[in-house]
C-alpha cells in the first residue's frame, strides 16, 4: 500500500503531517515513509510544547548558517541563494526517511511524538512524503 502525502511549508521550520499519516495508516506493518526532496529532512520529535521545534530550528540555524555568515565563506555552492547550501547539510545530518510500526490500527509512537516535515529552505515549497505501508495479516 502507498501513497504520497503532499505537504506545503511557509518558509523554514518543522511542519507536523501526523494527522494526514493517520488517516491513511490503517491495520499493523511496518510504515515507511521518504521525503522526495534534498534540502528538508523528516523528524519524529515532541509535538507537546512548541518550543521544542523553535529551538530544534535556532539550533540547526546555528550550526549551519547561511552563506552569507563569513563562517560558510568555504561554500562553493551558492547559485541558489545562501540558504540553499546549508539546506542540502542539514539534509545530510538528520534523517530523510522514517520507519514506524502500526500496530491494531495506529501508529507507536509515544504520547508526545508527532511526524514533522523538517524545511530547511526559506522561501514557501510543496514537499511530497511517499508513505509504503507493508502489512503483516
Amino acid at each position: 500500500m502507498q501513497t504520497t502525502f503532499t505537504i506545503p511549508t511557509n518558509g523554514a521550520g518543522l511542519y507536523e503531517f501526523t494527522p494526514q499519516v493517520t488517516n491513511w495508516a490503517k491495520g499493523s506493518g511496518l510504515l515507511t515513509l521518504f521525503v522526495r526532496h534534498t534540502s528538508c529532512s523528516l523528524l519524529i520529535q515532541e509535538n507537546a510544547d512548541p518550543e521544542v521545534q523553535t529551538d530544534l530550528q535556532n539550533f540547526f540555524h546555528r550550526l549551519v548558517p547561511p552563506t552569507s555568515d563569513p563562517s560558510m565563506s568555504y561554500l562553493t555552492h551558492t547559485y541558489e541563494g545562501p540558504d540553499d547550501m546549508p539546506a542540502h547539510i542539514k539534509a545530510a545530518m538528520l534523517p530523510v526517511s522514517l520507519s514506524i510500526p502500526i500496530l491494531n490500527g495506529r501508529m507507536a509512537l509515544g504520547t508526545w511524538q508527532g511526524i514533522y516535515l523538517f524545511e530547511h529552505r526559506n522561501a514557501p515549497h510543496q514537499r511530497q512524503v511517499v508513505a509504503h505501508m507493508v502489512s503483516t495479516a
